[in-house]
């Protein structure tokens, strides 16, 4: 099976070295990394080159919007970058600052091989960036489980500790406008459409910064108003995609989108 690695970056020279040499010796000669860059302004991009890698290939996403209030969305956008350009079988989110576990690979391709599903979500060690650990268990944070009550009330859903298998980009891409927790996104259409797994092996070390909102980090810069009406927004695009589904146009619309990003 082909492997896809999609990751976003910004800004992230500081981190993004340690995190490909974790990666990048897991993988087949075919696998890929795919780098959507959202317009880094220090030394990522050539970072990132001095791998000589043909594996690696890079792409550049500049929203050119910098306010705050948007910054969460151009997170989103750029995976969508990132993604939309995949062509494995098999696609792994990952993040700028995080490390791998050097069996993260091998473990989660074991799970897709034998148990039949469809996306597979592991375990991680929670550190913040100075390297102390938080938790021992982002699951146990979280209390990680499928169910989609559940991860509407709670997300269990953390990006870079999925990976899924390529015909979920059939129903998530594009993302919705305004679209926030991809990582949701693609898990609860994924519990949809087929069988979940949730890996209990600690497959990554997860790296929360002081600025960073998140219950990973003990803390949320957004109010209670917002998170209802995220969630409320969100029922209507996740309700919406699914009647799209269904009618067949998100097909039709999906394979438009990746010839679209292709050229």
């Amino acid at each position: 099976m082909k492997v896809s690695v999609c990751m976003a970056s910004y800004n992230g020279a500081k981190y993004i070295q340690k995190q490909i040499d974790s990666v990048i010796g897991q993988l087949a000669p075919d696998d890929e990394i795919i780098i959507s860059d959202d317009g880094s302004t220090d030394e990522t991009l050539e970072i990132i080159k001095s791998f000589q890698d043909s594996r690696i290939q890079i792409y550049l996403h500049e929203t050119g919007d910098n306010s705050r209030e948007k910054s969460n969305y151009k997170i989103t956008r750029n995976f969508e970058n990132s993604l939309s350009r995949a062509s494995g079988d098999i696609i792994f989110l990952c993040d700028q600052d995080d490390i791998w576990v050097p069996n993260k690979v091998r473990e989660v391709l074991k799970v897709f091989n034998n148990s039949g599903s469809i996306l597979v979500m592991h375990d991680a060690i929670v550190k913040d960036d100075k390297g102390n650990i938080i938790s021992d268990s982002y699951f146990s944070i979280v209390n990680s489980r499928s169910g989609f009550i559940k991860n509407i009330l709670w997300n269990s859903y953390l990006g870079c500790c999925i990976a899924f298998t390529k015909n979920i980009l059939d129903k998530v891409l594009p993302f919705p406008v305004n679209l926030i927790a991809h990582d949701m996104w693609i898990g609860l259409l994924a519990e949809r459409n087929g069988k979940v797994f949730f890996l209990e092996e600690k497959l990554i070390t997860y790296c929360r910064h002081v600025n960073t909102a998140s219950r990973a980090a003990n803390k949320s810069t957004h109010s209670i108003f917002f998170k209802i009406q995220y969630r409320i927004q969100f029922l209507w695009q996740y309700v919406s995609r699914i009647i799209l589904l269904k009618l067949g146009f998100i097909k039709i619309k999906s394979l438009r989108y990746a010839n679209m990003r292709a050229n």
